[in-house]
């Protein structure tokens, strides 16, 4: 959420920065409301001044014109009301504005690549997808998944669901002793309050999976990220400098209509309604967000190092970033069976974007600000073993295990 100060002090910019995320608002009627509360805000100040002088002189002769200005400054508390609601539905749809070295663009084909690592696997067969290895192998079921829970689930069985146990284990073994991050098994439903201080609420209702509970008023939700639930635990908190940055890691599933991707990778588990990633989140000090999403980026980049997936990264333009951010930094990984990178990782900085909406400060001098908040995948699960069977496979359809995740395989050497 934006500081409505900001936009009153920075009108030009704003508009700028929301037209280069391909939004056209009129900041105008934004203002015209600000201007009407602030104006109710000295009307009422100037009554409450009025009312305290006479209070003062307990002149009884006063007590009718005492119990008038009450009147008035409840219809102007009541009014007040009214314009405060009509101000945050507008600030609630607005995306947070891009920093100055992100590209500007309409969609994906502004992106620009950074880094491209790894070499590309030549095979001297024709690469199968991992959808048809997994069906050859019988240890990847979409018909009988269809049939309990509808499209876009899948059934995993034997050495294929404990090599997708692997890729968790040793992300999170790598992130917490390695990176220092804290490990935390959270919940997986997030009520409405903890969905919008992340940002999918109110403008992404459409995408969540919403729970329906008979005995209870409260709206709940399944989480599309472990971001939502992990960020939002400094929610309505004030930490103080000392205790950051906080580092948190988990790893958890998850779940998305994909409501806005009709017809698209409707094959394998490239776009599934219910997923595995782990997630990192960082709250920060806000001037340390840039310096963060370079680590966070970096301990994203080593896994795929450590698991030897060439891939690329890539700075997303400012009209293929996510609601909340201000800079995304994608990792993509090469999958041989359609001849191209795709996305694996998307590390975001939010700066103060969440922490506003969530209002979640911290102390550092006797002063209170809003923090610094970041998150990013680290890996998404599911499309870092579609990238395992597909770089990774032999001619006779079995699939190499990499060296890093053999011993929480048993040692095994291949499926």
């Amino acid at each position: 959420m934006h500081n409505i100060k900001s936009i009153r002090e920075n009108p030009d910019l704003y508009k700028k920065k929301l037209d280069d995320r391909n939004l056209k608002v009129d900041l105008n009627d934004l203002l015209e409301l600000d201007k009407k509360n602030r104006e109710i805000i000295q009307k009422k100040e100037k009554f409450e001044q009025e009312r305290k002088t006479i209070s003062k002189k307990k002149d009884q002769t006063q007590f009718n014109k005492s119990k008038e200005i009450s009147k008035e400054i409840k219809l102007l508390e009541e009014n007040q009301e009214e314009l405060k609601k009509k101000i945050s539905k507008i600030l609630n749809f607005l995306p947070n504005i891009a920093l100055d070295d992100v590209p500007t663009g309409k969609d994906e084909k502004s992106n620009k690549e950074l880094t491209k690592v790894g070499e590309v696997p030549k095979f001297k067969f024709e690469p199968k997808s991992h959808y048809e290895i997994g069906k050859k192998m019988n240890l990847m079921d979409f018909d009988t998944a269809t049939k309990t829970s509808g499209s876009r689930f899948v059934f995993l069985k034997g050495n294929l669901a404990r090599l997708e146990r692997a890729i968790s284990d040793f992300m999170l073994d790598t992130h917490t002793i390695k990176f220092g991050y804290q490990e935390i098994s959270p919940p997986l439903l997030a009520l409405e309050e903890t969905m919008f201080g992340t940002g999918q609420l109110p403008k992404f209702e459409s995408d969540q999976f919403e729970i329906k509970l008979d005995e209870e008023k409260t709206r709940k939700f399944l989480i599309p990220t472990a971001e939502v639930i992990l960020t939002n635990m400094v929610r309505e908190k004030s930490l103080t400098k000392e205790e950051l940055p906080l580092r948190l890691v988990a790893s958890t599933s998850c779940f998305r209509k994909e409501a806005g991707s009709y017809g698209k990778d409707t094959k394998g588990m490239l776009r599934q309604h219910q997923f595995y990633k782990v997630e990192l989140v960082s709250i920060v000090e806000p001037k340390k967000c840039n310096e963060e999403l370079k680590r966070m980026t970096s301990c994203a980049e080593h896994i795929l190092k450590e698991l030897k997936l060439p891939y690329r990264s890539v700075i997303l333009s400012t009209g293929d970033m996510g609601f909340s951010a201000e800079k995304t930094i994608d990792l993509e990984v090469w999958i041989p069976s359609e001849n191209k990178y795709r996305e694996i990782s998307s590390c975001s900085s939010c700066g103060q974007f969440q922490s506003r909406r969530m209002k979640a400060k911290y102390k550092n001098d006797k002063q209170s600000d809003f923090l610094g908040t970041l998150n990013g995948s680290g890996l998404a699960i599911g499309r870092t073993l579609i990238a395992i069977m597909e770089n990774y496979q032999n001619s006779d359809g079995s699939i190499v295990i990499p060296k890093v995740l053999r011993p929480y395989m048993n040692n095994l050497e291949k499926i």
